[in-house]
């Protein structure tokens, strides 16, 4: 297992300083954002794509420091009725599994997406309880007219071209839960998968390493983000853990997404870190910094020193003992 970083926090920094300071602090790979919400600031598929010396030269940066790329993020909503930032996630999911097959990338990450609730909807709509029944009726069309018909034909795509697809199951998207996860997968096939993230699971009060367990079981593990949340049980007392108020209230909120070990203790990122180890997963670890009570700098380095004490980097041994 290799430790990594979601570069897209470095986003103002030249990429060359970027990868010479995630080498510094003594990482494997990087993470690139490669269109949609991530933006292009280190990777832009569509320069790189049009010119071979760039994607040479790209390429040749980062293997002389002896670091790799984990994964090609694009995360967007290619589903969401509205009409051009649909295109625009669309093209970026495109345009990045090409670029992840020439640069021999094996995932690329990004969001399920979320679908309107009906042919002619302005805005995406996430259903979240199953009663008053229209809900049920929006999530079945939902699936069975946009989600599902989308990724098997996008999925096969990306299968055609030896690259695997990781969703973040992120809330507000319709694959954001272990459960479905696994049902888009088996309506599309193995090329779909997981960019695990505790941070997502704990404020929906799903265990992480439950849900490593479910996925990891069925190989559904592609990629894995590094990131705590806090939980303020007095805040989910007045909010709830659907808590819509603005991620800047810090105060208020019920939950705020922290540096790894500001949330949740070591032991519990070493129980994280030992079930990936035992569902047989073995990419990278990739930090995702969101913490808003920290500079990035200061997060940053605390993730690292942090998910350095607990991660298993050697390879297994023969059980002599057996």
């Amino acid at each position: 297992m290799k430790l990594g970083v979601f570069t897209v926090l470095f986003s103002e920094k030249p990429f060359e300083e970027m990868l010479d300071h995630v080498k510094a602090a003594g990482l494997d790979a990087v993470e690139l954002g490669s269109g949609a919400y991530p933006g292009t600031a280190h990777c832009d598929p569509v320069v790189l794509l049009e010119d071979n010396a760039k994607l040479k030269a790209f390429q040749r940066a980062v293997t002389d420091r002896g670091l790799e790329i984990s994964g090609l993020s694009c995360h967007g909503n290619p589903l969401t009725p509205e009409p051009s930032f649909a295109k625009a996630s669309h093209e970026a999911f495109v345009q990045t599994v090409r670029l992840a097959e020439k640069l021999e990338v094996p995932v690329v990450n990004c969001f399920s997406g979320t679908p309107g609730d009906h042919e002619g909807a302005k805005y995406p709509n996430w259903p979240v309880a199953p009663w008053p029944n229209e809900y049920r009726e929006v999530l079945d069309w939902q699936w069975n007219e946009k989600m599902i018909p989308y990724w098997k034909e996008w999925g096969r795509f990306a299968a055609d071209h030896g690259v695997k697809v990781a969703l973040e199951l992120h809330g507000g998207f319709s694959v954001h839960t272990p459960a479905t996860m696994l049902r888009l997968r088996e309506a599309v096939g193995e090329v779909m998968g997981a960019n695990l993230d505790p941070s997502h699971l704990w404020w929906q009060g799903i265990d992480p390493v439950a849900a490593i367990k479910i996925l990891g079981r069925e190989g559904a593990i592609h990629h894995f983000h590094a990131k705590d949340t806090y939980i303020d049980q007095e805040q989910v007392n007045m909010h709830g853990l659907t808590d819509m108020q603005s991620y800047a209230n810090l105060q208020d909120r019920a939950w705020l997404f922290r540096t790894v070990g500001y949330g949740h203790d070591m032991k519990t990122w070493a129980d994280i870190i030992s079930a990936l180890r035992l569902v047989g997963y073995d990419h990278v670890v990739s930090i995702e910094h969101e913490d808003a009570l920290m500079s990035i700098e200061e997060g940053f380095a605390k993730a690292v020193a942090n998910l350095k004490t607990v991660i298993t980097k050697e390879s297994l041994t023969d059980m002599w003992w057996v």
